[in-house]
């Protein structure tokens, strides 16, 4: 009797798990067709996007060019002074203006900072292509955000990051993502997707946490795989 009991017990994990083990591929494969698809996902090489950051009462334009998987650079002006981050492969550097504790000068980016950094490099995430880059996903649960039905999935990165992203039961795109920032929890709220160029992109973020309080950044204009100059990436030399 006790072995038929742990024969069933059994039987029924083994189908738990490879019913869980479907969902969650069931869940990422409709977000990736969401998105627009895998081929238009991988055919996209190179994003330039101009965005309105808005913070404190403030409104800095904020401009990101990005070589998928390769380089990244933001720019940003704060009061007429620009302020610079850039990684480009593994490595990063940045500008600080005088008012945000810097010289004006180049300088490396803060090892913490870059571990952060490097995530931009893959615009669309942990779970497109997720086991190809050894990323493990976890399914929460199905569950009430704002009033929506979301499907909880917990990320955890090759390198050990670990996010929660909720993605909407309806639409399949990402609509939250709560992850750690400069060692605080911070959370990023994603809306008003647009398609371009055959893919979606988030038009609004919302992003707060306890050390950097609410900032919103408002995308005013998108432009996929057009030329970029790789030399904006390289640090200047005194």
């Amino acid at each position: 009797m006790k072995t038929n009991k742990l024969f069933v017990a059994t039987l029924a994990t083994l189908i738990s798990v490879a019913s869980y083990g479907q969902s969650v591929d069931e869940i990422v494969d409709k977000h990736v067709a969401a998105l627009g698809g895998l081929d238009k996902i991988k055919a996209v090489n190179t994003i330039i996007t101009d965005r309105s950051l808005a913070v404190q009462g403030m409104e800095i334009p904020n401009k990101t060019t990005l070589v998928v998987g390769k380089s990244v650079r933001t720019e940003s002006t704060v009061m007429g002074n620009s302020m610079v981050q850039v990684v480009d492969g593994g490595t990063g550097w940045m500008i600080r203006p005088t008012m945000m504790g810097g010289t004006g000068e180049p300088e490396d980016m803060p090892a913490d900072q870059l571990k952060q950094q490097l995530s931009s490099l893959d615009p669309f995430g942990g779970l497109v292509n997720y086991k190809e880059k050894g990323n493990a996903i976890e399914l929460v649960g199905k569950e009430k955000l704002d009033k929506k039905d979301v499907y909880h999935l917990k990320v955890t990165t090759k390198d050990g990051q670990v996010m929660d992203q909720f993605l909407d039961a309806e639409t399949y795109l990402v609509s939250k993502v709560k992850i750690s920032m400069n060692g605080q929890d911070g959370e990023i709220d994603l809306s008003d997707y647009k398609e371009i160029e055959g893919v979606k992109f988030p038009n609004t973020m919302e992003i707060s946490n306890p050390q950097m309080g609410a900032m919103s950044f408002i995308t005013s204009k998108v432009v996929v795989n057009s030329k970029v100059d790789e030399s904006i990436f390289k640090r200047p030399v005194k």
